[in-house]
């Protein structure tokens, strides 16, 4: 699939069906992680797959949705912020790594015909609990992975480009 076709289909799943992910699919997802460009090559993340029945009630714990638990795989995705490049005012890169690299999961797993949805609203000291995360890791964004029961829903409007594109500067 072209890119852009990828980008426009792509959509928030919160609909799994229990069918297990393919083990090839899941590799294949994980090396699109891995690949993903990360401040000065850094690659402060660590990706951590939930798939038994017991650690995914532990992780849900964190964002208490039965959708969510339903999917057959987590994926979080945790920085280092010790081991991220950081910028000269002292901005430390490691959450927007992560964000890339969890970008790269959510639309591969769409090209394989998988769902995900982008998960950052939950308790982090509940998480990093669940996981067993020592205290210099951070959970940063997580994601359900299967296979979609529901249709994408209608998609909500996007700002036109002339709102938020500037060439050369702001005005």
């Amino acid at each position: 699939m072209k890119f852009i076709d990828l980008a426009r289909t792509r959509y928030s799943v919160r609909s799994y069906a229990a069918r297990p992910v393919a083990e090839d699919d899941l590799n294949t997802i994980l090396e699109a992680a891995r690949l993903a460009p990360s401040a000065n090559n850094a690659q402060p993340w660590y990706f951590i797959v939930v798939r038994g029945e017991d650690a995914r009630r532990a992780v849900a714990r964190a964002y208490p949705r039965d959708w969510f638990r339903s999917a057959p795989v987590i994926i979080v995705v945790c920085s280092e912020p010790s081991a991220a490049w950081v910028r000269r005012d002292g901005k430390n890169y490691s959450e927007v790594d992560a964000a890339i690299a969890m970008d790269h999961i959510t639309l591969c797993a769409a090209d394989l015909g998988l769902g995900t949805c982008w998960i950052a609203a939950f308790d982090p000291v509940t998480l990093s609990e669940a996981l067993g995360l020592p205290a210099h890791v951070s959970p940063v964004v997580m994601t359900p992975l299967g296979y979609p029961t529901d249709s994408p829903p209608a998609r909500k409007s996007r700002k036109p480009l002339p709102e938020i594109v500037r060439y050369e500067r702001w005005s």
